[in-house]
């Protein structure tokens, strides 16, 4: 048995021990005629979840896992917070990016499958150290998770799988920047190559701020890209290497402010389904954007196993990717798993094990869900102290609200209204919102307006 770090030898004994409980995994891709029988079911019950991670995300996660048959009981959740910890078990020892650490929670805990929620551990190659101790992984390599880690590098997959983009110019130096913004004019785009924690991206008409931005990040190098206007939509594939999955379009509100005014943030609220997309626009994006995405990735011999996002946007020139990203979006997630009525689990796992074609495809309640996101006084710009959050149990207390929590600072929480229409789907969430208290926080108020 190959040992992931040969000094620490508990991890080939931890191995050893679970080595009866991989047989759960193995036993679930069994031929497509014994497609969710009654055995089936029996043992996704017996399944061990590890999720990695510790924000609404990932408390979105674990919430969808129980709402769709899971039991808390067999859910762990690394490092976890707080509130995750009042419906299932939490890790907060552990480092997320620490493959070793990872790792040693999973063998300890006999963990059947691992889900890894941000962006992260992925590019750190958490996701390949668990596979190496044969753990089934929803989340790609290191290698795959490049498509999220560098822009460039998605960029050239796009490129070889003629998929649609917007014109990009890779910049290693002000000057090259310069030139690019006087090539491609304003409103000006800029966007670092690596992970920037949703703080990568400008788009300005201030060519002097675009500048700015850029020589934050110049040192990793940045693309200067076209402007693209239109509708934008944030698609989730599940993807084992070889398939395609859609799940439901949703769209996000990515400044800070109201009227779409301040800075870009990770997401400040989202609304699902998106009730005006032209028929077949599921289709079209699978058939050029995801499925030749997962086939380029699979020909460079770095299959995508995990969830694919693609951000979209629609123009006036038709559907074209602003990016992509390796995991389930912040805050997207919470408005796309709360209407999913498919059993999570096993959508993870078939997605993790080669096997996405086996059993039913994902399916959505008809119901309309809205997640509007508190945020800390400053942020993105500055980090506020950390403060207490209270009423949040009296938000939950409210039928077909929930609260996913995230950081102390930052992005502090999602609430999430689920309605018969988007009207009563924001009202919900408002209402709940409105039982929260965080001293200088914030929070849109045109969350899903214009939809409902």
């Amino acid at each position: 048995m190959k040992v992931l770090f040969s000094p620490r030898f508990q991890l080939q004994a931890l191995a050893l021990e679970r080595a009866d409980s991989r047989q759960i995994g193995a036993e679930l891709s069994t031929s497509k005629q014994s497609r969710f029988s009654k055995s089936s079911s029996s043992k996704l019950t017996k399944m061990r979840i590890l999720v990695v991670g510790s924000g609404a995300r990932e408390h979105a996660i674990v919430k969808a896992l129980i709402r769709t048959g899971t039991s808390p009981n067999n859910v762990v959740c690394a490092p976890g917070n707080e509130y995750i910890g009042r419906e299932v078990e939490i890790k907060p020892e552990v480092i997320a990016t620490d493959s070793l650490s990872v790792v040693s929670c999973a063998l300890t805990e006999k963990i059947d499958l691992a889900i890894i929620g941000p962006e992260a551990p992925l590019v750190a190659g958490v996701a390949d150290s668990l596979r190496d101790q044969g753990i089934a992984v929803f989340g790609p390599s290191q290698q795959a998770a490049m498509l999220e880690g560098s822009k460039q590098f998605a960029k050239e997959i796009m490129a070889a799988a003629d998929v649609p983009t917007g014109m990009a110019r890779e910049c290693s130096t002000m000057e090259q920047v310069a030139s690019a913004l006087d090539q491609f004019g304003a409103p000006y785009v800029v966007k670092a190559d690596g992970l920037a924690a949703g703080k990568g991206v400008i788009v300005t008409s201030d060519r002097e701020a675009a500048l700015e931005h850029a020589q934050k990040f110049i040192a990793e190098g940045v693309l200067v890209e076209e402007f693209l206007d239109g509708q934008e939509v944030s698609l989730f594939f599940l993807s084992d290497g070889k398939s395609v999955m859609p799940l439901s379009p949703a769209q996000d509100y990515k400044r800070a402010y109201d009227n779409d005014e301040g800075p870009n943030t990770g997401g400040m609220g989202a609304y699902s389904p998106l009730p005006w997309l032209p028929e077949g626009f599921i289709e079209e994006v699978t058939e050029r954007v995801a499925q030749p995405t997962v086939n380029e990735m699979a020909r460079r011999g770095t299959p995508f196993i995990g969830l694919l996002y693609c951000g979209l946007i629609m123009t006036s020139r038709g559907v074209k990717v602003i990016e992509f990203n390796a995991r389930f979006g912040d805050p997207e997630t919470q408005v796309v798993l709360r209407r999913l009525q498919t059993n999570l689990a096993d959508l993870l796992m078939r997605s993790a094990t080669g096997r996405l074609d086996v059993g039913p495809s994902a399916e959505f309640s008809s119901k309309c869900a809205v997640t509007v996101v508190l945020a800390s006084e400053g942020y993105p710009v500055t980090n506020a102290p950390v403060r207490e959050v209270t009423g949040i149990e009296s938000a939950e207390a409210m039928d077909d609200v929930e609260v996913c929590k995230a950081s102390p600072t930052g992005r502090v929480l999602s609430v999430v209204g689920c309605g018969d229409s988007f009207q009563e789907a924001r009202t919900l969430a408002y209402e709940g919102m409105s039982r929260i208290s965080l001293e200088g926080g914030f929070y849109r108020n045109d969350i899903g307006l214009k939809v409902s």
